[in-house]
């Protein structure tokens, strides 16, 4: 049976700091309201959250999450710099107004109950949303997977809608296969499968705004100085290393990501400042989302700035510019990598640590990055693999449980694998390859599954356990 799941499922519009605990139970809330709440009229609510949702929820903004889902909001759309604004009015007005018109009261501190001690049996990220309704109490559980993907109580694992695609890829060697028979590279394969949800032009469109958001996140966290929010007074890097490279006044000056990538490609930077911008545009993303920004999922919010900063590389650094068809391809091309990772393994850190979550985006750009420099589908599978290969194993121990330390640099280095990991595979004979794809993803459910679970997003081992939180990072 093949799942399908889209490429603009990989890559969604949100904000930070977190995929699997800010937009999975912002999801799960919406879901409730609409699968159970109707047409109710309860006088009461309460959210319980449980296991990774609960250890490391506040630093991972859950509860900000659900007040937000509560009031209305949407993550795509939802105003950035009003959230605590938005926050601060629920508390004093201690009440929400349902879907369908009736007001409930409701208080975060006491109707948001943490449960670190408890796990569901579903996954690590389990809720359990209540109502009660004429005295008596109605529960609905819902699981948030891994990139923003939401399953209720006793549904189905699978995630994809149950549409028949013309390349349908449930494996790697699928893909290939599908490739070499058609004489497509993957991106003319994926858009050939996505023309089954939208038109051509509903696609340019979304890949279009994905990249929009991209490179204003990018743009926006380069501007910004400070700490980052949250009790660690985790300093901003991105803004001063971009004025070390740009220089002061041209930083200055520039306006908007359009000039900003003219004003880059121009300084033609060595290998030394190459790594450097890579670093650069990988912290600015994450240092948003550290901060509640608005970013692309790809395909967690906590691995959000290795795609954009690969890409963004290579905007900056190929002999002739890039155009928007080229970036369409090279978001398509990731998005699908994305999606063998999410059938075959997970992209959840609390169910497989951040080898779900950095490692499944570094082999997304390595893939992407080598059929953008023009390597053949094989040595694109091939530079997924591996860039996978050499994050097996990863943890997931986030310092005071905020997206930030070891987080926001582990992006950094994620995207310099996946750069290092597509020109090794543009340097090999894929027939020389000894370890495939669909091997590693194995590899990767197997090791998920072995890894003790203090590991997995609950900072409760690890670095979370083995620094003072109040010294600076280093």
């Amino acid at each position: 049976m093949h799942e399908s799941i889209s490429v603009f499922d990989m890559l969604k519009i949100g904000i930070g700091p977190s995929s699997s605990h800010t937009l999975g139970p912002w999801r799960a809330i919406q879901r409730w309201l609409d699968e159970h709440l109707r047409d109710a009229r309860p006088d009461r609510i309460e959210i319980l959250l449980y296991g990774s949702l609960a250890l490391t929820g506040r630093g991972h903004g859950t509860d900000l999450a659900i007040c937000l889902a509560l009031l209305g909001h949407q993550p795509e759309t939802v105003d950035i710099d009003q959230l605590q604004a938005f926050l601060a009015a629920l508390r004093e007005q201690g009440r929400i107004a349902l879907p369908n018109g009736h007001a409930v009261a409701f208080d975060p501190a006491g109707d948001i109950l943490f449960r670190p001690a408890e796990s569901l049996p579903g996954h690590p990220n389990g809720l359990c949303c209540r109502a009660r309704i004429d005295g008596q109490w109605r529960e609905a559980v819902y699981y948030s997977v891994g990139g923003g993907f939401v399953v209720a109580e006793q549904e189905a694992p699978s995630t994809g809608e149950s549409v028949s695609l013309p390349y349908p890829c449930q494996k790697a060697s699928e893909l290939l296969a599908h490739c070499r028979a058609q004489g497509f590279s993957i991106a003319e394969m994926v858009r050939a499968n996505e023309r089954c949800w939208r038109s051509d032009a509903e696609i340019d469109a979304q890949l279009d705004r994905i990249w929009s958001v991209m490179s204003q996140t990018m743009f926006r966290g380069c501007q910004r100085d400070g700490h980052l929010p949250g009790g660690l007074r985790v300093v901003r890097r991105a803004a001063q290393m971009h004025r070390q490279l740009l220089g002061e006044e041209q930083a200055r000056a520039i306006a908007n990501p359009q000039q900003w990538i003219a004003a880059i490609r121009a300084r033609h930077p060595g290998f030394a400042d190459s790594m450097r911008w890579i670093s650069c545009f990988a912290l600015a993303v994450n240092e948003e989302n550290a901060s509640l920004g608005r970013v692309v999922t790809a395909p967690t919010n906590g691995a959000a700035g290795v795609i954009p900063a690969v890409l963004m590389f290579h905007l900056c650094s190929a002999p002739d510019p890039v155009g928007a068809g080229d970036i369409r391809n090279f978001l398509m091309v990731a998005g699908e990598i994305g999606t063998h990772f999410k059938k075959g393994a997970t992209i959840s850190a609390a169910a497989g640590g951040c080898q779900a979550e950095i490692g499944v985006s570094s082999a997304m750009a390595a893939a992407a990055l080598t059929e953008a420099l023009g390597g053949s589908v094989p040595q694109a599978v091939m530079a997924a693999e591996i860039a996978m290969e050499h994050h097996l194993g990863m943890t997931c121990d986030p310092v005071n449980g905020l997206v930030q330390i070891p987080c926001i640099e582990r992006n950094a280095m994620g995207a310099v694998k996946a750069i290092n990991a597509a020109q090794l595979a543009l340097a090999r004979d894929p027939a020389d390859a000894r370890v495939s794809l669909d091997e590693v993803i194995h590899a990767m459910a197997e090791t998920a599954r072995d890894m003790n679970s203090k590991y997995k997003e609950t900072s409760l081992g690890g670095l979370a356990v083995n620094i003072a939180v109040n010294h600076p990072e280093c």
